[in-house]
Formats: structure tokens, sequence, C-alpha cells
């Protein structure tokens, strides 16, 4: 069993260290942001007063924040994980972020005389708290060997990519599919309703073809009963696919259903969106088409 220090206990990352307790991990948490959870500490993690402190006395960091600069942050502050971490230690980023920037921060710890791992996660909420994380890793293979077992107690499906910011790049190309895959469900639906048939005979008709999908399944179902409570808000998607559109202008490529459906995103945003569920990218269609699935049925 191992000591992890856990930062960032948010949406995701509070079923996620509350899943490592289970498995018998001890944890350490920082207060630096904010109070710890309080179901956390009542299991047994010990709250200290710095993103160092928990890197001085952790074996493993594993840092679960929204964006670059809050990884930034967490680690090269004054008080920060570099200033704490040392030999044999392992730091674990499994936010979403730059792969650019993944590469720096690793180089920073390896002076340190420590390894880096990103290993950012797909799978929302849902998957966070019953465990079933698919986790896109970048690093050394050994440091990967030592991590697995954390890996295993969060999630299932489990793959080393290959070196420092790879896993980003992952993500990346998995954010991408899942948002044309949100805009293509809404966009199909809008469609269907608009013509007069009712989206949730549509939707069922789909699910049986080569048009099903879990997008499909789950967002589908969301979309027409309006249900857009966030398990991951339109304003982190919109944060990943500006980090694919800036790569793609980094290495000369275009990605333009990409750049459509961030549009999109940005139309939910100017209409209050931000922090609706994905799913609620059709509320963006919606409003362009003064047309709403739920309520002209």
């Amino acid at each position: 069993m191992a000591k992890i220090g856990f930062i960032g206990t948010g949406i995701m990352g509070h079923p996620m260290a509350a899943n490592l307790q289970k498995a018998g991990h001890s944890l350490l948490l920082s207060e630096h942001h904010g109070k710890a959870p309080a179901d956390l500490i009542a299991a047994g993690a010990v709250a200290l007063a710095s993103p160092k402190e928990v890197a001085q006395e952790a074996e493993f960091v594993i840092i679960m924040v929204p964006d670059t600069p809050q990884v930034e942050d967490v680690l090269l502050r004054a008080d920060g994980v570099a200033a704490g971490i040392g030999k044999g230690k392992i730091v674990i980023d499994m936010s979403s972020i730059s792969p650019t920037a993944t590469k720096a921060f690793a180089a920073k710890i390896n002076e340190k005389g420590a390894q880096y791992l990103d290993a950012p996660v797909s799978g929302g909420e849902v998957g966070a708290k019953a465990a079933t994380l698919s986790i896109m890793v970048g690093g050394d293979s050994q440091a990967f060997e030592r991590a697995l077992p954390l890996f295993q107690s969060m999630g299932k499906n489990i793959t080393l990519v290959g070196g420092n910011g790879d896993g980003q790049t992952a993500k990346v190309a998995n954010q991408i599919i899942v948002a044309l895959n949100i805009q293509a469900v809404a966009e199909a639906l809008l469609f269907a309703a608009k013509n007069g048939a009712d989206p949730a005979k549509v939707r069922e008709a789909l699910m049986g073809g080569f048009a099903s999908s879990k997008i499909l399944e789950v967002h589908g179902e969301r979309m027409i009963k309006g249900t857009f409570d966030p398990g991951f808000r339109i304003n982190l998607h919109q944060k990943d696919l500006n980090l694919a559109l800036s790569g793609a202008r980094e290495l000369g490529i275009n990605l333009p259903n990409t750049a459509s459906t961030q549009q999109v995103f940005s139309t939910c945003s100017a209409i209050g969106g931000a922090n609706w569920d994905h799913s609620a990218l059709i509320k963006g269609l919606e409003h362009m088409a003064n047309f709403s699935i739920r309520e002209n049925q």
C-alpha cells in the first residue's frame, strides 16, 4: 500500500481519491487552495498546509486540477510540489493540459531526481466514481509499472502511450472524438425533430445500427430529456479543444470539424451555458435554429 499525495479533489478528483482510499492506500491532501473534503479526512486522510509538505511526505503525488496554469501553480509555486519532491518519488498529473507544457514540467521534476507521468483520464464523473476510467499515460516504463496499482484502483483501460506528453496528446485526441460525436448526435436529433419525427424514437432506432455509440446512448438521452447537470462541463471541453486547435496551428494542420464544434460550444457559453454538461451542445444548435427538440413535440 502506498502513501499518496492527492492534490485536486473536485468533481473528478474527489471520487478518484476515495477509490484509492478504498483500495487501502493512505492519502495526504493539501489545503493550500481550500479545506480538504471531510469524508476523506474521516476515512483517514491527513491534511497538510501546502503541496511542498505533501511532496515531502508522499511516495506518489497525484495532481487533478482543471488546466495548465493550475498544474504549473501546484508544481512550481514557492511552496509547490517541486520544492518538496525528491529522488525515488513519482509525480502523476492526471489533469488534462497542454502536451508541450507537460514536457517542460516533467523536465523540472526530473531535475529533482523524481519521475513524472502524465496520465489524463476519460470517463467523466461516472467513470471516476465507478473506478472505470480510461487512463492514458506518458512517461518512463518503470515509473508506469510502479504506479500501475494506483491506476488500477481508479480505472480499467490503462495504456502506456509513450513518453512524457504522449498521454496528454492521447487525451486531446480523445476530446476531439468525443466533441465531434456529441455534435453529430445533436445535429441528427435536431434534424429529426424539426422534420416532425419523435427524437426519442429516432434515437431508439439508431441504437440498433451502425450509428450506435456511447454518446448516442448516454448523451442522446440527456439531450432528449434536457438533463444537463454537469458530468463534464462545456467550459472544460472548450479548454481541451483549445489545446487541440493551438496544437494544430503548431503542427501546421487543419482540424475544421473541431473548430466548428468549438464554435457551437462558444454559442452555448454565450447564452449562459459554460457550466452545462457538454451534452448541452444541442442547446447551442437549438438556439441558432430557434427550435427545441423537447418543447416542440
